[in-house]
């Protein structure tokens, strides 16, 4: 029986805009068809990462936000 092998835990993106960079790049070539059938799902779950980092950010942004328009200035620290 092949023994199975844990892979290697995913790179978190630098920031928000190498996380939209790499997702713009992964939905291109699933578009394209680039990429081979055993490649597809570990690339789709890699955008799902992506995207859940980018909402993230984007809504850390937009409570800073709120809290800037409520005249509570507070320091905002990325997550």
């Amino acid at each position: 029986m092949p023994k199975a092998t844990a892979s290697p835990a995913p790179i978190p993106p630098a920031n928000y805009e190498a996380a939209l960079q790499e997702l713009e790049q992964l939905v291109a070539a699933m578009d394209a068809g680039q990429l081979p059938l055993d490649q597809l799902l570990a690339q789709y779950q890699r955008g799902a990462e992506l995207l859940k980092f980018c909402r993230a950010r984007l809504d850390a942004v937009e409570q800073q936000i709120r809290v800037f328009e409520n005249g509570e200035a507070q320091p905002w620290s990325p997550q």
